[in-house]
């Protein structure tokens, strides 16, 4: 078989043209078209990873800022709670002084309620104990009842103990002034004279004294020199009686 140069030379030529023309309006346009296909989806991604990082770094700062805001919050909370708490307590001490003082002044009022009483109680004794004893002294003697106190205030004068005795007779030696006799009444001119003949005899020295009535005495005499004093009196026989309405007031209070 023969071969036909011209028609295979003229095929090539054909297909070389196919070829450029192909490459010329459809490889090229279709590449072209790629290319700007490729470097706009490029430029897209780009685009979109910039977006996302910028995101991101929103989404940083918002948690950043978020967790400053959950930091003051929790600080503000609290400083809240504390202040909260500081406030209440100072409202309780200040309720607690508050009652403590209320507490007190009644306290104090009861107390000079119970004081008033007592004393009360014991001028009423008082007198009802000198009219007592007066009339009983008036059926039984005609000695008086200052007459009874002075000899009773003798009576304890004679029965001192020896400590009780050295310790009134040296206050009496070293006094720079005149001993004083107290009583809940004036004293008579020979009431006077046997007291200070008693003493007299009693430390055996001769003693200067001065006299001096004492209403707000309770029913009795003392003698006083140099820090030292002996004494008798009623108020020796209502202390039961006193200690027995102390008890009265306690139960009551």
């Amino acid at each position: 078989m023969l071969i036909d140069w011209f028609t295979v030379v003229a095929q090539v030529v054909n297909f070389l043209i196919l070829v450029w023309l192909l490459k010329r309006f459809l490889y090229k346009p279709i590449l072209d078209a790629i290319d700007a296909r490729e470097k706009r989806i490029a430029k897209e991604l780009a685009d979109a990873a910039a977006k996302m990082s910028d995101a991101e770094k929103m989404h940083d700062e918002f948690q950043r800022k978020n967790a400053e805001f959950e930091q003051q919050r929790e600080a503000l909370l609290s400083k809240a709670t504390e202040e909260a708490q500081t406030e209440r307590q100072r409202l309780l001490d200040e309720a607690r002084q508050t009652a403590d003082t209320l507490l007190t002044k009644r306290q104090q009022a009861m107390r000079n309620d119970a004081q008033n009483l007592h004393q009360e109680l014991g001028r009423v004794t008082q007198r009802e104990v000198f009219a007592i004893a007066r009339k009983a002294l008036a059926d039984l003697t005609d000695a008086s009842l200052e007459q009874r106190m002075v000899e009773a205030f003798m009576h304890r004068l004679r029965e001192m103990d020896e400590q009780s005795n050295a310790d009134m007779a040296h206050a009496l030696q070293t006094a720079t002034e005149p001993a004083l006799v107290r009583s809940a009444f004036d004293l008579t001119e020979l009431q006077r004279a046997v007291i200070q003949k008693a003493l007299s005899e009693t430390f055996s020295a001769d003693i200067s004294i001065r006299f001096e009535a004492a209403p707000n005495l309770i029913s009795g005499i003392e003698l006083i020199a140099n820090g030292q004093k002996l004494a008798w009196s009623v108020a020796d026989y209502l202390a039961s009686l006193e200690s027995a309405v102390n008890d009265l007031l306690k139960v009551k209070n």
